[in-house]
């Protein structure tokens, strides 16, 4: 028995042994590919190849090539890239590859204006589209030429809107939803207990396409050096094949990759193209000196804890690891101001105030101003209430001061399972959260009490950041979501504008020279190999991402109940 415990003691040392071996093995691996810094040759031309959606933060950085060609790159780097080519005498000129974006409609403002400023450098940029949509052209018209493929399609035909109604499908499974809200725009689940639109869910979606449309269009006119009544008419004749694309003036030829190369070899005046990957060039450096300005992103559903399962970093704004940066940033003495990136629906009601509360620590100690991405609603828009200027694009999805809370009732399910359910309860309301009983109407009026009170300290917490009355809130509050060209015309944001306007303000409140250089420093930092190593990974995380593609929000926000400072839908316009 003594020789047996010995030999399985040893066994787990050496097994824990070799397993140190190969991760030291495998980390040397990947820092020696990590080590090899692209060199960027006079006269490049940068292929920038853009897919799939653009995250505000940067993703873990595995440092081998498989992964590192994966990894798509963040929206600040996006930024620093154009800039960093505006003024690099190395590069010469862009070619621009947009597919597949997955890319909301205030981040691709922001992108296309760094396009546009890259253009008064005076260097090419060339679009070449592959099975390009309404964003892909949207970005590609901010380019000196468009190129397509002869047989390829131009799917640019309009806009939609679609939403999802299950309340009849849950009603056949015996499943009810119980809806308790504060405010009459509040709608989060309305797919959930009604079967189509109410009349101020539509009226918010129609201002929202409308916007939308109606940017579209006139940014294509602009682009294309057409009038917008014009765009309209040929937007209702979409999608076009490249020979119609091209008559119609939406293109400027119909060319493979390697022609396109070609033409702009020539354009150059150079014997060979020389090319090189946003990738390698990102690789090789963006960064600038400077003052150090913090850029703190906040991305993803609020959500209570201490991140210790590995979500705080990627998957949304848990309350406990944000908390933290903030602290970091708060008492890093190098960090002469901070940007406030939010790009959130919003989440647990508790975690949000908990995050406005350190906030406004750091804004009492440093210069801060708020940048709102593509979302900023509800909780997003609570978290951005420390008092400090707030700077939003015109399509950004904001507002939506309101409170809700979802109750879900499975008696019908039950009983078509011939599942029984025996309770034993101590006190009045201890039946509260029951998912077998309905609510009675005492419970139910206790409930929108409480979330009245929820409702009236939102409200209250909006008109002291915003310096207004609580009237003036209360009637632009209800849950209403605003796009930001409206919330500025309401007082609920300060400016329109993107990264840019958000440094200079940040500069001026730190009293830096507007020319002077700054360093824009990102927050969290990238996480490397060893953190995904070492993290647990909490298996909900996998969960809430496929339910969140169908139901629009993640079920974890859900699942640990409470009242809820939530937009009431995920808007993806089509």
């Amino acid at each position: 028995m003594k020789n047996f415990l010995i030999g399985l003691i040893s066994g787990f040392l050496l097994a824990g042994l070799v397993t140190v071996i190969v991760v030291f093995v495998f980390i040397r691996v990947a820092a020696s590919f990590s080590d090899r810094a692209p060199v960027v040759v006079d006269g490049s031309t940068l292929i920038l190849k853009m897919e799939g959606a653009i995250p505000e933060k940067a993703p873990a950085e595995v440092p081998l090539p498989f992964f590192e060609d994966q990894a798509p790159l963040s929206l600040p780097q996006t930024w620093a890239l154009f800039r960093k080519a505006a003024s690099d005498p190395k590069i010469k000129a862009i070619v621009f590859e947009p597919q597949g974006l997955a890319v909301g409609w205030a981040e691709m403002e922001e992108i296309r204006q760094e396009m546009v400023q890259f253009k008064k450098s005076g260097k090419p940029m060339i679009a070449f589209l592959r099975r390009p949509g309404s964003r892909e052209f949207y970005l590609a018209t901010a380019c000196d030429k468009i190129y397509m493929t002869p047989e390829d399609t131009l799917d640019v035909k309009g806009l939609r809107v679609e939403a999802l109604y299950l309340k009849d499908t849950l009603g056949k499974f015996g499943v009810k939803m119980d809806v308790i809200h504060a405010g009459k725009y509040k709608d989060a689940f309305d797919m959930f207990s009604k079967t189509s639109m109410s009349p101020e869910t539509k009226e918010v979606l129609d201002n929202i396409l409308d916007q939308y449309y109606g940017d579209l269009i006139n940014t294509i006119a602009a682009g294309r050096k057409k009038q917008p009544d014009a765009v309209k008419a040929l937007v209702d004749q979409g999608p076009f094949e490249g020979a119609q694309a091209l008559s119609a003036g939406l293109v400027d030829g119909l060319e493979f990759e390697d022609q396109v190369a070609e033409g702009l070899r020539k354009q150059l005046n150079q014997t060979e193209l020389k090319m090189i990957s946003h990738k390698a060039y990102v690789k090789a450096g963006l960064g600038d000196s400077g003052k150090r300005i913090a850029l703190i992103v906040g991305e993803g559903e609020i959500l209570s804890g201490s991140g210790e399962s590995g979500l705080g970093s990627d998957t949304g704004i848990i309350s406990g690891p944000f908390i933290k940066v903030l602290k970091q940033v708060e008492n890093d003495p190098t960090i002469k101001g901070a940007i406030l990136r939010v790009n959130s629906p919003g989440g647990d009601g508790v975690a949000s105030d908990d995050i406005l509360h350190e906030a406004q620590n750091l804004s009492r100690k440093k210069p801060v101003v708020i940048s709102m991405g593509d979302l900023a609603a509800s909780g997003g828009y609570f978290i951005s209430m420390t008092g400090d200027p707030i700077v939003a694009y015109p399509n950004t999805l904001t507002g939506s001061i309101g409170v809700i809370m979802g109750r879900i009732n499975l008696h019908g399910l039950y009983d078509k399972l011939n599942i029984h359910v025996d309770m034993l309860s101590r006190g009045h309301y201890a039946d509260l959260d029951s998912e077998y009983d309905e609510l009675t109407p005492d419970e139910r009026a206790k409930l929108e009490s409480q979330i009245e009170d929820f409702y009236k300290a939102f409200v209250d917490r909006v008109a002291k950041g915003r310096k207004r009355s609580f009237a003036q809130i209360d009637e632009l509050g209800q849950g209403r979501v605003w796009l930001g060209v409206q919330a500025k015309q309401n007082g609920l944001v300060d400016e329109l504008g993107g990264l840019d306007r958000a440094i200079e303000m940040v500069k001026q409140k730190a009293n830096i020279p507007a020319s002077e250089k700054i360093s824009l420093v990102t927050f969290p930092s990238k996480r490397n190999l060893l953190d995904l190593m070492f993290s647990r990974q909490d298996d909900a995380a996998a969960i809430d991402a496929r339910v969140k593609k169908i139901l629009g929000f993640p079920i974890s926000v859900w699942r640990k109940g409470g009242f809820l400072k939530m937009m009431p839908y995920t808007i993806s316009v089509k």
